[in-house]
Formats: C-alpha cells, structure tokens, sequence
C-alpha cells in the first residue's frame, strides 16, 4: 500500500486551478496535509470577482496623469465631495440614536466592528496560533549619547497545525539603559536596519538634519520598537495563502470575508504588546502605536482592534486609512481594489469599485477613527505642493473631525472645529488632533507635534 499522503482539495481551491492553469502547488506536503496553493495577485484577485460574480471593476485613479486626461486623480475641491452626507456613528441599525456611553459600548460599538470585520478589512480568526518570543541579541549602546539597551527579537508562530507555513516575527526594542523603572515606548511599523531598496521604486530620501523621531523618543525618557510587518504577512496578493493568513487558512485561498494583510499586520503589533507586557523595562500600559502610509492605514487598524495601546500615531495613511473613502481626492477606493493594493482589504471590498459605489459602504474613516474612543490619535499628513496630495489631508481631517461626537459622548474633546486649518496649524487641544505639515510623504516633520500631544498622555518614570 502507498504511504504517499492523501491531497484533500476543496472545491474552491480546485475551481481556481482550473480556471488559472498558471498556478503552481507546493510540491513538499506534510503527511495528511492540503499543500499550499500558490496563485499570482492577478489570479486571486480574479478569483475574489468570481465569487463574488463580478465582472470587471473601475480603473483606479492615475495620480502622475495630467489634470483632465482619463483617470487623473481629482486635486480640485470643487469637486472632492460627491457624497457629502457621511453615515452617523452615533446611529443604531435599527435607526434609534445613541445617547449613553453603555449604549455605545454594548450595542453600537460591535454593530460597526461587524461592518468593518465584514466588508472593509476582513475577520480576523476566533482562534489564531500562539507567539513565543525569543531574545536572540541583547546590546548595549548609546543614541545620540544617550545610553540605551536594545534587544533583537523573533517571534516564533505556532505552526504545528500547518508546517508548511512558517512564520517569525520579526522585532526590536530599545529602552533607556538608567531608566528608573519601566517606560513608555512608541511601537512603529517598519524596517530593522537600512530601509530596502525595492526594485522600480525611487530609494528613500536621506533623512533631514536634526534628531531623529527615535532620538526625539528618547529625550522624553520613552523607549521605542520596531516591527517588520512583512514578517507577519507579505505586502502582496502572491503571499496571501502564506504568512499569518495562510498559516490561519492552512494554505488554501482566502474567503470572502477572511482578513487581509493591514488587519494581519495590527495582528502582530498586538503580539508584540503581549511580549511587552511580559519585559520589566517596558510599561505596557503606555504603548504607543505609529505607520506611516500604507502602514499608517495598519495602525489605525491596531489603534481600533487593540484597546490596549494607549496612543496612535497615524501619516499620512489615506484611502483605506484615516481618509473618507467618499471623498474624491487623491488615492480612492478603486486604486486600493486594484491588483496591488487589494490584498490590504476583504474580498468583500472589491464590491465598492465594481457594481456598488462609495456611498454603499456601510461605515466609513471617520468611525474607524471612532473605534479607537476615548484613546488619544494623532492624525497627520504633508502638503500637496511637496508630494503628499495623494493621502487626501483635507479629507483625513473631515474623518478626525466627524469622530468628535463619539470622543463627546466618552467624555473626551474632539478637535474643537470642523473648519480645515492652515498648513502647520497644530490642533492639538482635544484628544483626537491633527497637523498638515509643509512636507512630502513623510511622518518626519510632525514627530515633534505628536510629541507635545504624546506628553499629555505618557509619563516617564520619575529620574
């Protein structure tokens, strides 16, 4: 008798073969297990449609294509707003308005975790492996001749339910070396080392004179960390059936309503919160989380999922982010249903570029930002003129302000007015703030701004 295992395939998975002869399956299998399916970006994202019986969806939008030519991006205010009526967090399902905190906590609040989990970023599984931390280095140093510690961490995922998918997370943290007792640290999504060259893309700027948002940290007597979100979940549709989500999916394609990669990486923000809470020079009460861009979009997500982190950070994240989805401005949702960027999101998304339009979404930025009630967020972008145009800062500050209602009715202060400031005009009064700095698309500028903020809420042990 063979001893070769036994390939259980799924239907779904079997249809998606057939229909995309391109795909190829991992050859190794472990005895009794389905091997990984493996299908480019444009394959699962077709693959999504048929489900979901759509034909075809709307072009994104071409933000280097001159104004007027087909599918330029929209930089005209006159026409940014083609659906000004926003859907009111503060309003049930069944139309009755909430008045009271309890009401919001018990009933509203997990109507719009629903909506979001369902149709915007997907579900994240009831059950999800278990984290090991190992330190792997610990070393001794200074930054800016401030004497610190940082250790190199790696996450090991259980993956003895799958073990064709492996996945370590990958983690640093530094913390001041005469720190009096355990420390705020801000939790960043990022790169460990040089940030990478990516292949097409321009290489990063060089950083601007003056200290670092790091060093900046450190004059507060905080400590600070770095993620690698890839590590977690690749930044791509090809890696969907690997990482977190394909470890949770044992190989196989996501549904439709499974997690996508900005929810997977606030996954493991949050695990990195859980090892937080188990070092002594780390005050896991007073953890911050901070992205920029497409990993701004992730920690507004963590911010919103994880009601441990005390304060969020959130640049320049745009469409899928801190922007209203239906503003016409820059980046809209059918660039982040396009091949590239879907593998963010739900598959149920992709129904909001096809037969449904911006104002079918059931919730929008502004009670994604709602979410992270009454915990402080920072929300942040740069000018038009330098390049950041794209993220939409008018249209961010829209969200921050319609979020003012919920932060009220918590008892906390809202941004205290619902009429756009001038560039580099700090609000910062209440506990939902906002800046637009004069630069590109870079957090860099506004670190000192949130700082300030920051302060108000994270405290150094006393030196």
């Amino acid at each position: 008798m063979s001893t070769r295992p036994i390939l259980r395939w799924t239907l779904p998975v079997l249809l998606a073969l057939l229909a995309h002869p391109a795909s190829r399956i991992e050859a190794q299998t472990a005895a009794g297990q389905s091997p990984v399916v493996h299908l480019t970006a444009e394959q699962d994202r077709q693959r999504m449609m048929d489900l979901l019986h759509i034909t075809s969806l709307r072009r994104g939008r071409d933000g280097r294509a001159p104004a007027g030519s087909p599918n330029a991006a929209n930089y005209d205010e006159a026409k940014a707003n083609p659906f000004p009526t926003l859907p009111d967090p503060l309003v049930l399902n069944d139309g009755k308005r909430v008045t009271t905190a309890k009401v919001w906590w018990s009933v509203r609040r997990p109507q719009l975790v629903e909506l979001f989990d369902r149709e915007i970023y997907g579900r994240m599984p009831s059950h999800t492996p278990k984290v090991t931390w190992e330190v792997t280095a610990t070393k001794q140093g200074t930054n800016d001749g401030v004497p610190i510690i940082t250790k190199s961490l790696v996450g090991h995922v259980d993956n003895s339910s799958y073990p064709l998918v492996k996945v370590d997370i990958q983690l640093e943290l530094t913390t001041p070396a005469n720190a009096k007792g355990p420390v705020p640290v801000m939790l960043e999504f990022g790169f460990i080392g040089p940030r990478p060259v990516i292949p097409g893309r321009p290489a990063p700027p060089p950083p601007p004179p003056g200290p670092t948002w790091q060093q900046q940290v450190l004059d507060k007597g905080w400590g600070y960390a770095t993620l690698v979100p890839a590590s977690v979940q690749a930044d791509n549709g090809d890696g969907l059936t690997e990482g977190i989500i394909g470890l949770c999916n044992k190989g196989q394609p996501r549904k439709l309503d499974d997690w996508g990669a900005l929810r997977a990486w606030g996954w493991g923000a949050s695990r990195a919160l859980d090892y937080f809470e188990t070092d002594k020079t780390v005050d896991a009460k007073q953890v911050g989380i901070e992205g920029h861009s497409r990993y701004g979009k992730a920690a507004l997500v963590t911010m919103a999922d994880d009601r441990r982190f005390a304060i969020g950070y959130i640049s320049s994240s745009g469409e899928g982010g801190a922007k209203l989805n239906r503003r016409d401005w820059g980046e809209v949702v059918e660039n982040v249903a396009g091949t590239s960027e879907y593998h963010w999101m739900a598959g149920n998304f992709l129904k909001y570029a096809g037969p449904l339009n911006w104002n079918d979404l059931p919730v929008d930025a502004h009670e994604l930002i709602a979410l992270c009630a009454p915990r402080p967020v920072f929300i942040s972008g740069g000018s038009l003129a330098q390049g950041d145009g794209w993220v939409d800062a008018k249209g961010m500050f829209m969200a921050a302000a319609a979020a003012g209602p919920v932060y009220r009715l918590l008892g906390k202060k809202d941004l205290g007015t619902t009429e756009f400031p001038p560039m580099e005009t700090p609000l910062i009064d209440g506990d939902i703030s906002f800046r637009q700095h004069s630069g590109g698309h870079t957090p860099l500028p506004n670190w000192p701004t949130f700082l300030t903020f920051a302060s108000r809420y994270l405290h150094a042990p006393a030196s």
